[in-house]
């Protein structure tokens, strides 16, 4: 068991969604009209979406790994297919490209970024090579520019309102995917979206979330079997009010962001950070540390709420013997997530801040 905080110091969340009063209002709205799903809050949901991030389509979805599937199928890839995946992701961004039947080929990633190494990705092309899988991970822009020339989807699940050279994370590539999850600065419970300038990858998306139908043909015409991956009014409303004070709900994670900064710099702590010029999303605050399990257990036992980053996916069953990814493994055995969410006050980062720093500097 892990021991528990002291007495009278209340646990620091890692994620706390900023939800309230404004919702409940949408959500009432939604339950009295009677229409629970494909309404008009799904549409409401997908302008707001798509004005964000500066495309013409946004499709919403029921996650963001339907997001990612629907991707993959929007642009036709499947057996015989390569896919450009880096070693350090969450496993949804593998898992989409095997079960659509393409061979998701892992691609390492530097050790500071975290994200995906162009020079390793040049050299694991190959004429099978379709496409890209670009993370930009827990909200760090990715140099999509740098990557090899192939049709990119953008896994933007952690980088709403996240920018590269001043152009939105979600309108970079061929179609960007992002989540709703509750750890995202945008939430519906469960939910996602595909955003895309593509009219064709655009109706593509919106005739797979729903069953097949084709609807630039009114749903007459079932031009093929699909899924239902469609997202309920009700949750909708739940994201509605959020996407509209997208703005300010950047600038309280920034806020914090830059909160931890000051009070980590002196630390031997990685800091996380981006580009000159680029916009962080900060889906999380990822830090770097030596002997990262048992500065986490320390964390934990505090009451400070901590995560690991994410997965290298060559050490799961499902992708072994890729390897080796000295990159992934680096960044596997090192990243450490901190409470992240806009209710943090200012002693809660200090509170973080100190107990880091017994558990850094004093070892």
């Amino acid at each position: 068991m892990v021991p528990r905080a002291q007495a009278g110091a209340p646990e620091i969340r890692l994620a706390y969604p900023d939800v309230g009063e404004e919702e409940l209002a949408e959500i009432r709205a939604v339950l009295e009209s009677g229409q629970l799903t494909m309404g008009p809050k799904v549409a409401e949901l997908e302008q707001l979406l798509a004005a964000a991030v500066g495309t013409s389509h946004a499709v919403a979805v029921s996650s963001g790994t339907a997001a990612l599937h629907l991707g993959v199928l929007a642009l036709g890839l499947g057996p015989g297919d390569e896919v450009l995946v880096p070693a350090y992701t969450f496993p949804a961004t593998g898992n989409v490209v095997a079960l659509c039947g393409a061979t998701p080929v892992l691609v390492d990633v530097d050790p500071v970024t975290m994200n995906m190494d162009p020079d390793d990705a040049a050299r694991r092309v190959t004429p099978r090579t379709k496409a890209i899988l670009a993370v930009h991970l827990f909200g760090r822009p990715a140099p999509l520019e740098r990557y090899p020339e192939l049709p990119a989807i953008e896994d933007a699940a952690g980088a709403l309102g996240a920018s590269r050279a001043g152009r939105p994370c979600g309108s970079l590539g061929a179609l960007g995917c992002f989540s709703f999850h509750p750890r995202k600065i945008v939430t519906t419970g469960e939910g996602g979206a595909v955003t895309s300038a593509d009219d064709a990858i655009a109706e593509r998306v919106r005739s797979l979330r729903h069953h097949g139908w084709s609807p630039s043909g009114a749903y007459v015409d079932l031009p093929q079997p699909a899924y239902n991956y469609r997202l309920s009014d009700v949750l909708c409303a739940l994201g509605i009010p959020q996407l509209r004070r997208l703005g300010e709900l950047h600038d309280a994670y920034e806020r914090i962001a830059r909160g931890y900064a000051e009070r980590l710099a002196h630390l031997d702590v990685v800091l996380p950070g981006t580009d000159e010029g680029d916009v962080h999303g900060w889906q999380a605050y990822v830090v770097q540390v030596d002997r990262r399990d048992e500065v986490m257990a320390g964390l934990r036992a505090s009451g400070v709420q901590c995560q690991i980053g994410t997965y290298a996916l060559h050490r799961l069953g499902a992708y072994r013997d890729q390897g080796p990814f000295p990159g992934a493994d680096a960044a596997f055995e090192r990243a450490l997530a901190l409470p992240l969410h806009p209710r943090l006050a200012e002693a809660e980062l200090d509170r973080v801040a100190a107990e880091l720093d017994k558990l850094v500097s004093h070892h």
